[in-house]
């Protein structure tokens, strides 16, 4: 098998999924279903939410499961499994329903984010594979919505797929940045395969090639007059680069009616150079080429670098984008939360010493909260079977502050979860990635409180509780601690 074979990724699993699997089915009191819920604990980086990403894969992933011949030969080499579960696998398919937030939403800490309801067996075994694709993208599309928000309207392009941790990272992350704001990408196959805009012109080694920088330079140049973007650091930027780029612009691109485009810097000061290179091109006539920075580049970089009145046009963002470098785990996690025997639910919670580690359990319904002038300034978990009115005052419970009586006001409530899966199948439109990124960025503009959006001690949006679902909440760990 080699990496360009069609892959059956049925397999992306612990081996744990399986012998318990294998343990479900021989066991005669199995569930008539379970659920499980995915949800994280803490912002990356300290952040004041994160974006929801990777839905589209895992509704592809279900809707694919199956175990091969060459799959369930390998599991029988284990010596580890039942023949009969061997032989069940030959016609496996997922046969439950998954609910989920759109992908593409403001999401935060110990709420649902994605419920499986399932045979058990069916809700083992895709456990890796959710949590997999969730972490990835959402880290990613996480990371980039802050170095988009560093650039302040400038353009971010990813520049990462040589740093990503390998080639589906390299893709799945491009595909994730452009959710998260990015305006494209120099991985070609993620263009190809999601219509992400791509960008790209030279290495340095394009400049070290030819005898001297002006003609390399002036063979891109009349090569790709339309799009003549040069790198200008091979050698020493203000001496050498730019004087060569406004030479070749002068000399080989005005007489062919072509303007140059622009000019990268891809080492060096990058705030320094920038404002010494835009006082050169304006001198020469050219304020309309822009100025690209890369090398290194976060939030915190572009942030310092435009403080101190960097003349930047647009950044390419690589390894600390592709990898989410300083903060690289997401930490999102699945948990049961209810059993159904026998037509009746059965709660589930996991206690924990850390109370942060303590779930929360049952079936359940998650709303966001908007005050009158359409802020997002809440979440609320409620049972399966609620609902919630908010036509007159609603009370609710912050489980933090469980003592103090308050209540919602001339609130209104969306309800967050929707259904994507049901018996293995879609259940939902297939939506394009531009309208997902223009999805995050509507809710940042119009929902997202801007304190919530902050690097630096952002406000905390409140998670709260109805009265019914704290209650159930309660009485199971008081239930627990007295078993």
């Amino acid at each position: 098998m080699t990496q360009f074979d069609k892959r059956n990724i049925t397999m992306v699993m612990d081996l744990y999924e399986m012998t318990m699997a294998n343990g479900y089915f021989s066991d005669d009191s199995q569930a008539d279903h379970v659920t499980f819920d995915v949800f994280y604990r803490t912002n990356p980086d300290g952040g004041g939410f994160a974006i929801f990403a990777g839905l589209e894969q895992i509704i592809e992933y279900i809707e694919n499961l199956h175990f091969e011949q060459q799959d369930i030969e390998y599991f029988r080499s284990l010596g580890l499994f039942d023949e009969a579960f061997l032989e069940y696998l030959k016609t496996y398919r997922f046969h439950g329903d998954i609910d989920a937030l759109p992908e593409g939403t403001i999401m935060y800490p110990n709420e649902p984010v994605l419920t499986v309801t399932a045979p058990l067996i069916d809700a083992q075994i895709i456990e890796t594979a959710l949590l997999a694709q969730v972490n990835h993208q959402s880290l990613i599309a996480t990371k980039t919505q802050r170095i988009v928000r560093a650039a302040k309207g400038r353009a971010v392009s990813d520049f990462g797929a040589r740093r990503a941790h390998n080639m589906d990272a390299a893709v799945y992350g491009a595909r994730a940045a452009y959710i998260g704001g990015a305006v494209g990408t120099a991985t070609v196959l993620a263009g190809e395969m999601f219509g992400i805009p791509v960008s790209g012109t030279m290495a340095h080694s394009w400049v070290m090639y030819y005898d001297d920088e002006y003609i390399a330079f002036k063979k891109y140049a009349e090569k790709y007059p339309d799009n003549a973007l040069l790198l200008v650091d091979t050698y020493n930027v203000l001496e050498s680069g730019i004087p060569n780029a406004i030479r070749v612009a002068k000399e080989v691109l005005e007489p062919m009616g072509k303007r140059l485009m622009g000019v990268r810097i891809d080492s060096g000061d990058l705030a320094y150079l920038s404002k010494r290179v835009r006082k050169m091109l304006d001198d020469a006539g050219l304020a309309d080429c822009k100025i690209v920075a890369s090398n290194s580049l976060d939030e915190y970089t572009i942030r310092s670098i435009l403080n101190q009145g960097g003349c930047i046009d647009s950044f390419g963002v690589g390894e600390r984008l592709i990898t989410a470098k300083s903060d690289p785990v997401f930490g999102a996690v699945y948990k049961l939360s209810s059993v159904c025997k026998d037509g009746k639910e059965i709660p589930k919670i996991k206690l924990s010493e850390m109370v942060e580690k303590t779930t929360n359990p049952g079936r359940k319904r998650l709303y966001r909260i908007y005050d009158k002038e359409g802020k997002a300034f809440a979440d609320l978990i409620a049972k399966a079977d609620e609902t919630v009115d908010l036509s007159k005052p609603y009370r609710f419970v912050d489980p933090k502050k469980p003592w103090k009586n308050r209540s919602y006001e001339g609130c209104t409530a969306k309800e967050l979860l929707v259904p994507v899966i049901r018996d293995g199948k879609r259940a939902c439109k297939e939506r394009s990635l531009s309208e997902i990124r223009d999805y995050v960025q509507k809710q940042l503009q119009d929902e997202i409180w801007s304190e919530e959006q902050r690097f630096e001690n952002p406000h905390i949006h409140y998670l709260d509780m109805s009265p019914d679902y704290y209650e159930l909440k309660m009485s199971l760990v008081e239930g627990l601690r007295k078993g």
